[in-house]
This record gives structure tokens, C-alpha cells and sequence, in this order.
């Protein structure tokens, strides 16, 4: 398998990609002034390292959740670049010429990662997936992973979950705020209210503990849990959904001058290979599960 960014440590390549520049100076200092103010929040000037409206000067700020679960970090250690989003954090890092001593991370809830206002990072990165809603109150990138949702249920109760019509009437659980949750509601719309968990340590706990008789999960999180966390547990099956597949992007502060360069950075990953590539290297298990109907 070819992976041209096997060593993500490795020194960075500037991209040699210019936007065009803002307004034309005036001689007047107040205009000069007023200028810089009605810019601030614009789009870079370019996208080498130098010209990016950083957090911190000199250094990439990455923000996700804490515990960072796998397999999308490894020992909940987002800067050891194992795991699908640690690496295509670092892989993006060096789109836009950063090394990988020059990436910080930083903990940001999931939940409150999309709500408006300042940012404390450069981009998150924590399977958020992009919706209108979201959008109103942050910028995204462009998709880096289309995920789909799974049920996970014990495999004592694996024969009532393997249908929407049997779905329907089980107590269900997921976290708050995702996707997974409005998957229980508006594709499965049960019987019975679903239970709302904090994370899905929680909702793995639940399940166990008879709690619910089914949790959602992104597909990728449901077979590292019934393969490694609940060796009880087994996937049901996954949701058709309807229309676009549903995608996790980098978001980033409303306006932000960022975001047109790391939408390139993600659009360049996508095109040459490499988010296939670390998708493969690390979620390569997510195959041949049934779609529920």
C-alpha cells in the first residue's frame, strides 16, 4: 500500500497556494486603520505558515475531547499521530508546512465545540459531523471521513435489534448532542423516549447494566467497542440514512482566516490519496455490515 505520508513527523511542505490580497492600501493612516478592522476574520493572505491568523504564533492548535477514544486516537494520547484523527490531524498540520513539534493540542467537549462565540484553537477535530445547524455558529471543512451510524446491543438481545420495526421497541440510548442520537429519533423514531449519555463510556455502561437494550455509535467507534471494550456486544447492523452520507469535518471559529487553507489542506488529502489511505490504515475493519430496514 503506497502511503506518501508515511512519516507525518517528517519536515513540512509549504504549500505554495496564494489567495488573492485584500483591499488596496491608502496613504491615509485612518483608512489604513479602518482597513485592518474591517479585515479582521478574513481570509489569509496565503497560506504559508508565516501569513496564517494563529492562536499562538508559530505553533497549530488542534482542540478534541478528553478521553480521546479509539479508534480515532490511540492511548488517549491525541499527539502520538496513531489513530484515523490524530493522524489526519498531523497529515493536515503538514499540508500547511507545520512540523510536528509545532502542534499543540488542546481539550475541547464535544458538545460545546460547536456553540458560537471565540475559539481557544485553530481547528477541532473530534468525528463532528457537519450540519446546518453547526454551520450557523461555526466554519467547517470540507468532509475528511462519511460516517455512518450502528446499533450495538448484547448478543443475547442480538435477534430483536436487527430490524427498524423491532428497533422501535427497545429502550435506546446514545450521547448527547450527536448524530447518533437524532439517528435513534429520526431514523428509528422508538416507542419509548431514548436515555441521553454524557459519552459513550457512559452508554457502554448503560447497555450492560440493562439500562437500554441497544446504544448508537459512529460504525467505526461500534466495532472498536464489541471488539476490544464489550466483548458482549455485537453490531446489529447500520442505518441506510437518506440523501448525502453524513460527513466529520475540522470546524473551526465562525469567520475564521483559517478556513479557507484548511479546507485546501483537506481537499489536497482527499484528492492525492492519503485520507484513503490512513482510512484504510486505520478503520480498515469497518466493512460488510447489514443495513437496517
Amino acid at each position: 500500500m503506497r502511503l506518501r505520508r508515511s512519516a507525518l513527523f517528517a519536515a513540512p511542505i509549504v504549500l505554495a497556494l496564494t489567495f488573492t490580497a485584500c483591499a488596496e492600501q491608502t496613504d491615509s493612516a485612518d483608512s489604513a486603520d479602518s482597513t485592518e478592522a474591517e479585515e479582521s476574520g478574513a481570509a489569509a493572505a496565503s497560506c504559508a505558515p508565516e501569513d496564517l491568523p494563529l492562536e499562538q504564533a508559530g505553533v497549530l492548535t488542534v482542540a478534541t475531547d478528553s478521553p480521546a477514544y479509539e479508534p480515532w486516537f490511540s492511548e488517549n494520547d491525541p499527539s502520538n499521530g496513531e489513530g484515523f484523527e490524530s493522524a489526519v490531524a498531523y497529515a493536515v498540520a503538514e499540508e500547511l508546512g507545520f512540523t510536528a513539534d509545532q502542534v499543540t493540542w488542546v481539550k475541547q467537549t464535544f458538545n460545546t465545540s460547536y456553540t458560537p462565540g471565540d475559539k481557544k484553537f485553530d481547528f477541532d477535530i473530534n468525528q463532528i459531523s457537519i450540519t446546518p445547524e453547526r454551520a450557523a455558529a461555526v466554519d467547517f471543512s470540507s468532509g475528511y471521513y462519511a460516517a455512518s451510524q450502528a446499533v450495538v446491543t448484547l448478543k443475547e438481545n442480538a435477534e430483536q435489534a436487527d430490524s427498524l420495526d423491532e428497533l422501535k421497541q427497545l429502550k435506546l440510548g446514545a450521547q448527547t448532542a450527536t448524530t447518533s442520537l437524532t439517528a435513534v429519533r429520526e431514523d428509528v423514531d422508538p416507542e419509548q423516549e431514548p436515555l441521553v449519555f454524557e459519552d459513550s463510556n457512559q452508554a457502554k455502561q448503560a447497555l450492560l447494566n440493562g439500562q437500554v437494550d441497544a446504544i448508537v455509535q459512529d460504525l467505526p467507534t461500534a466495532f472498536y467497542m464489541t471488539s476490544v471494550e464489550l466483548p458482549e456486544g455485537v453490531i446489529a447492523g447500520q442505518f441506510a440514512g437518506s440523501g448525502d452520507p453524513e460527513e466529520f469535518g475540522l470546524l473551526l471559529e465562525k469567520g475564521s482566516g483559517l478556513t479557507e487553507c484548511v479546507d485546501q489542506a483537506v481537499r489536497t488529502l482527499q484528492d492525492d490519496g492519503t485520507l484513503a489511505e490512513l482510512e484504510q490504515t486505520w478503520l480498515s475493519d469497518v466493512v460488510d455490515v447489514p443495513v437496517l430496514d
